[in-house]
């Protein structure tokens, strides 16, 4: 466009014909007589190119599209699955894979199976609705490249979104994660949008009809919302969270975030959704933080005391002192036979019984695994030390850093000196110092017993309440005239030769 003024300017108040524009801007003569003509550019025609490479395979590809219109739409060919059955069927014909997807993405328009649907944008009403999703993420969990499933729930309102991750998504995440959501909102939606989630659906009938989960309807009842589901594949049906997942993810999740643990891992996510309350969404007047201050007085009060998020059963304690939750096995400091109560929990698993929590352990969302902790088993060892240098909870203390270096030296002095088993049996003892000054304390003990070089069970209990026996130095007194009666000490260098005298 700048190029055809140009040439026009210069034909009129310029050099005044063509040849000589031509020649001063560099151009052909008949762009020179286009831009004369109309001061818009021609548009421009491109002439099909010869593809003679495609052109043997273009049967082959046109009748894998035309079996395409009869098959389930999820089993359809995409351009890549085309292409290697190309290589595989037809190896003799070299070509380019973008070359096979242009074409496909062509002719694919021509039959009708790059059906676009045009979608009508909708309006909300404040603390109407909100949507619901889970998506997937990878982050960086203390070196190792790890998969979160991160629960989303966005306002349609206000446009404000809740992120959080979990290592799986159980029911208890799923319920937890909306209890965080209505705290971080400061209020309940009316009507909450999902999936088809099996933390929510048992069963899908006919239209909107379903059959829900037992726990999600007294959920539902508790928090008083109303629950709608999508069709099942229209996905659409809930596009807000659908792209508020993918922006967010985009936004605070690129690069791969590093952390040490989850919790480090949520700060971020919460970070973020904080940070988008300062961005105005296309059609909106004023900031996401604003519009949430103004639907917060829309929504429904939250319920004055928190659901019972977990997940309770009645297993029995086996010969391990275990007992199974799920998958897994948990260690509990009773005697095999024993019923009692475990609550699964989205991130923890508690152990119950007669009223009192025994036991409270990190879940495991692996298959068929034991989570021991070595407090459990100290009495039982006490009476079987022997058991102690191979046993599987000192193992998973030495993998979680609960059992130092300086253990492992003060245990090889008891050895030492009270021989294997009473030494061990000692060591015992020393372990379950922990239980009543805290652990944290115990290793400090531990190490300055080594510092010392002491090795028994008395000089650690003696460090652990050394502090304890530490007394404040007085404040120093102005005596004022009482300093006049002060005397020196006496010497009694003349009573020490005496005495030197009596032992000859």
């Amino acid at each position: 466009m700048e190029l055809f003024e140009e040439i026009r300017r210069e034909y009129e108040f310029g050099s005044g014909t063509v040849r000589a524009v031509a020649k001063k801007l560099g151009v052909h003569r008949r762009l020179v007589r286009q831009a004369i003509q109309s001061a818009l550019p021609p548009e421009r025609t491109y002439t099909p190119r010869p593809a003679p490479r495609l052109d043997p395979v273009k049967p082959f590809i046109d009748s894998i599209l035309k079996a395409d219109l009869e098959a389930p739409r999820k089993q359809r060919h995409t351009a890549q699955r085309i292409y290697n059955r190309l290589r595989e069927e037809l190896p003799q014909h070299a070509i380019g894979r973008s070359t096979v997807a242009e074409y496909i993405l062509k002719r694919k328009g021509e039959l009708g199976l790059c059906h676009r649907e045009t979608f009508v944008p909708q309006s909300y009403k404040w603390g109407v609705e909100g949507q619901v999703d889970w998506y997937e993420a990878f982050v960086d969990l203390t070196g190792e490249r790890t998969k979160v499933y991160v629960f989303c729930m966005r306002s349609m309102g206000s446009g404000a979104a809740f992120h959080r991750a979990y290592l799986r998504p159980t029911q208890q995440a799923f319920l937890e994660a909306h209890e965080l959501a209505f705290a971080y909102f400061g209020g309940v939606f009316q009507r909450l949008r999902y999936d088809n989630l099996k933390s929510a659906v048992r069963k899908i009938l006919r239209g909107q009809r379903r059959e829900e989960t037992v726990r999600f309807i007294a959920f539902r009842s508790h928090w008083r919302f109303q629950a709608s589901f999508c069709t099942p594949g229209e996905g659409h049906e809930k596009g807000g969270v659908e792209g508020e997942s993918g922006y967010f993810r985009r936004n605070h999740l690129v690069p791969v975030p590093k952390s040490k643990d989850l919790e480090e891992v949520n700060a971020i996510l919460r970070a973020g959704c904080r940070r988008e309350e300062d961005r105005i969404l296309a059609g909106r007047l004023q900031p996401v933080g604003e519009a949430m201050m103004i639907e917060r007085e829309h929504l429904l009060p939250c319920a004055s005391e928190g659901f019972d998020l977990g997940d309770v059963s009645f297993p029995v304690v086996d010969q391990s002192g275990c007992v199974r939750v799920k998958t897994n096995a948990y260690s509990v400091p009773l005697k095999p036979g024993l019923t009692v109560q475990a609550k699964a929990c989205a991130s923890h698993v508690e152990i119950w019984y007669g009223g009192e929590l025994l036991a409270r352990h990190e879940r495991c969302y692996f298959h068929k695994q034991q989570v021991l902790d070595l407090e459990h088993y100290l009495d039982v060892l006490d009476r079987k030390p022997g058991a102690l240098a191979g046993s599987k909870p000192l193992e998973q203390w030495r993998q979680q850093g609960r059992w130092p270096a300086s253990y492992d030296a003060l245990w090889q002095r008891l050895m030492v000196r009270q021989g294997r088993q009473k030494g061990t049996r000692e060591m015992v003892e020393i372990i379950k110092l922990g239980k009543k000054h805290g652990y944290n304390h115990l290793q400090k003990a531990v190490a300055a017993a080594e510092e010392l070089g002491c090795s028994d069970f008395g000089a650690v209990l003696y460090l652990l309440g050394a502090e304890k026996l530490k007394r404040m130095q007085p404040e120093s007194v102005d005596v004022g005239v009482l300093a006049r009666y002060e005397r020196p000490l006496p010497e009694l260098s003349d009573y020490d030769l005496l005495l030197q005298a009596a032992g000859q």
